[in-house]
């Protein structure tokens, strides 16, 4: 293979990825909107399907078994997991046009924490993105076509799970210091998907059957989509540098979200929240390229360590 095609291998997993966590997102409370079918069945239905990108991430891989990789994993599973059982309450109230940029807003907790934690030292960028972090939520917060129950309900949720997968990320980053290979990490964060399921049945009060085989059927094609689209960051990330694939995905990925639920659910939003919006997405960019930047010396950096894939995969 030429140079120029190994610089390039990693497009069609990057454009792949972007498909399917866009489709995703724009579809993933239709089984809930359209069948009743509850939040955390489908947050059950998800964590079985991470058992296809997991078994294709491990196959051949050699797992840490040092207890440092289990407390990590633990940590970036639990962190990522709870934060989509989460987001999935919070798809069946709000809209996902509103949702997914405030959730892609978590570098901005990573890079804090990174700065109080660890003193790293933030760039320009990474200020002005935690900057328009901030505004976009503001502009989020005063501006809804709902009712302000409902809207103060969904935002709150979603920042929880910004603030779930900011905190994930750093973690992420933890791990990789220390030399936990990705492999390794990826299967603590589907074991601790698995590990939630028995939460999810008892918010549900046991396992609803009463519900026609479309809903999970539509649940498990959907969240299908959400970690395929894992296992394809994962390709991406692997081929491609960490500066150009991350703030790509990051972005994208809601952008295709946003203009499918807009088109499909005939919604617009407020001059606010389309103000709302930019910001957060060019927010995120600017703190994922910045954060990847910095690291991109370290030997031992994390493949999939992306706020995608922090999002997804741990999503």
């Amino acid at each position: 293979m030429s140079a120029s095609k190994r610089r390039a291998a990693w497009i069609p997993y990057a454009g792949l990825l972007v498909l399917f966590w866009g489709v995703w997102g724009a579809f993933s409370s239709l089984p809930t909107s359209r069948y009743g079918y509850p939040d955390p069945m489908v947050y059950v239905i998800w964590s079985v399907t991470m058992l296809i990108p997991a078994y294709f991430s491990l196959r051949g891989k050699k797992i840490d078994r040092r207890p440092i990789a289990a407390v990590y994993g633990l940590l970036i599973g639990l962190t990522g997991a709870g934060g989509q059982l989460v987001l999935f309450k919070a798809l069946t109230i709000g809209p996902a046009y509103i949702i997914f940029p405030i959730v892609a807003l978590s570098p901005a907790i990573t890079v804090l924490m990174a700065f109080a934690a660890l003193r790293e030292r933030l760039t320009a960028l990474s200020w002005i993105g935690v900057s328009l972090a901030l505004v976009a939520i503001v502009l989020f917060s005063v501006s809804s076509g709902d009712s302000q129950e409902t809207s103060g309900t969904y935002l709150w949720l979603s920042i929880l799970v910004c603030i779930a997968w900011g905190v994930q990320a750093y973690f992420m980053r933890k791990a990789a210091v220390v030399g936990v290979n990705d492999a390794t990490t990826f299967g603590w964060m589907t074991v601790s998907g698995l590990l939630l399921i028995p939460v999810a049945l008892i918010m549900m009060g046991g396992l609803p059957l009463s519900f026609p085989w479309q809903a999970p059927a539509l649940t498990a094609i959907t969240q299908l989509l959400n970690a395929v689209g894992a296992l394809f960051l994962v390709m991406a990330m692997s081929r491609g540098k960490a500066t150009i694939v991350a703030p790509i995905t990051n972005a994208l990925a809601p952008v295709l979200t946003i203009v499918l639920s807009l088109i499909v659910f005939r919604t617009l939003p407020t001059g606010f929240q389309v103000a709302g919006i930019v910001l957060a997405l060019v927010g995120s960019s600017l703190m994922v390229y910045s954060t990847e930047k910095s690291g991109e010396e370290p030997a031992a950096q994390l493949p999939g360590a992306a706020p995608a894939d922090r999002r997804e995969a741990a999503s």
